[in-house]
């Protein structure tokens, strides 16, 4: 079925029910960070008595388990099930979102806590990348990025509404209230997607090993460097921003959600103009949007003390976060050829490496001592790691199309 055969009504309804569960996706993977004070402190009660700033750190380590299992699922899940129907897998995948993530509100320890974040992101590459190329071809050609960028709306809208709504739930009931709603919202969109989205092909006769090809290419492993280095630059910061509201600016516990408000705003914004860029001038668009991040995270690790400044530059880095994430998918699916598939999961294998190194190496410098605002300085780092990434792919580009060899110097 092309695109030209959905009415513009099916491709509403369609589209939405898709959101449902990338709003449950946003919610999942974000509320965690705004809540790492209170689940350290039930989960690790005695080391929490000992040192907040340790067991804080420590507690980080969710937020990189779950970074960890979207890296490990969405090239195997994506790769296996590419010849299957779409509208079918992204049924099954819903379901296991919503399973996994009962898990997490169930789960009596710490260590079982994690393995149900692990586990919880499994599925989560594979329902974006899947579910971006249903989006992609119901709103016909020439619109890939905007597609790419819709379907990744309903996370950013999760982060305006959804986590900061499951921060308070959890401040006030217990953090495993937020984990019992998300799973409702996973539930309604295991049906929703039962309902609403027609069938879709897949690709038939196309195997995982066929897939992993797509490894072979260069610029392949440039872009999910991209996204590994540079976007680890706002996820060092994001999972880290509840303490620094209340530490470092001095502030309430009542204002975290305020502040994932604001980021959240932020990431919506950058989503839509990220995706208008990308469409413009790709190329330059990551090299600035990489410029920015650095910039953005400088700003905010010199004036954090101040909590309006603090709100200022949360919400220009929840921009320049969301508006590189369907630039740097748009160019995997540019530099992959026929692997579209296992392509358009990878960014989200990327982007969680990212997330993951981020939250380690932000949890590592606060462990260390260094600070709440430490982690502001190490993502204008990778930001700029991204950014030498970003040239050095761009380089071989060139000179691979122009049949030159790029100076050792270089």
């Amino acid at each position: 079925m092309t695109s030209s055969t959905f009415s513009k009504r099916t491709a509403m309804w369609a589209l939405l029910s898709l959101a449902i569960g990338s709003f449950g996706i946003g919610m999942t993977e974000f509320v965690v960070l705004g809540l790492l004070p209170n689940i350290a402190a039930e989960l690790r009660p005695e080391q929490w008595a000992a040192s907040q700033e340790e067991t804080i750190g420590q507690a980080g380590w969710l937020v990189s388990l779950y970074a960890l299992g979207v890296v490990v699922g969405a090239p195997t899940i994506a790769g296996s099930v590419a010849r299957f129907p779409r509208r079918a897998v992204m049924i099954g995948l819903a379901l296991s979102l919503t399973v996994f993530n009962a898990l997490t509100f169930l789960a009596p320890t710490f260590e079982l806590v994690a393995a149900s974040r692990f586990l919880a992101g499994i599925p989560h590459g594979a329902y974006f990348g899947i579910g971006a190329l249903v989006a992609a071809d119901m709103l016909g050609p020439g619109k890939r990025a905007k597609g790419v960028a819709f379907v990744l709306t309903g996370l950013t809208v999760a982060n305006v509404v959804g986590v900061p709504f499951g921060t308070y739930l959890g401040q006030q009931y217990g953090w495993r209230t937020s984990f019992i709603v998300v799973t409702a919202i996973f539930a309604l969109a295991t049906i929703a997607i039962a309902v609403f989205v027609p069938y879709h092909p897949g690709q038939p006769g196309r195997t995982l090993r066929a897939e992993l090809s797509v490894f072979r290419v260069g610029q392949v492993w440039f872009s999910l460097g991209i996204g590994a280095v540079g976007f680890g630059g706002f996820f060092a910061v994001y999972s880290y921003i509840a303490p620094m509201v209340t530490h470092v600016a001095g502030m309430t516990e009542g204002f975290v959600p305020i502040v994932l408000i604001i980021v959240g705003l932020g990431m919506t914004v950058g989503n839509i103009v990220g995706g208008y860029l990308a469409d413009r001038d790709l190329k330059a668009w990551l090299i600035r949007g990489l410029i920015a991040m650095a910039i953005v995270q400088s700003l905010l690790a010199l004036t954090a003390g101040w909590f309006v400044a603090l709100c200022l530059f949360a919400f220009a880095v929840g921009f320049t976060g969301a508006a590189l994430s369907p630039t740097i998918q748009t160019r995997l699916m540019d530099v992959a050829g026929d692997n579209q598939s296992i392509a358009a999961a990878l960014n989200h294998s990327a982007l969680n490496m990212g997330n993951s190194l981020g939250a380690f190496l932000g949890g590592l410098v606060i462990a260390l001592g260094w600070g709440y605002v430490a982690p502001a300085w190490v993502g204008a780092a990778l930001a700029l790691g991204g950014l030498v990434v970003t040239v050095v792919a761009f380089r071989v580009e060139a000179s691979r199309r122009t049949g030159t060899t790029i100076p050792t110097a270089a």
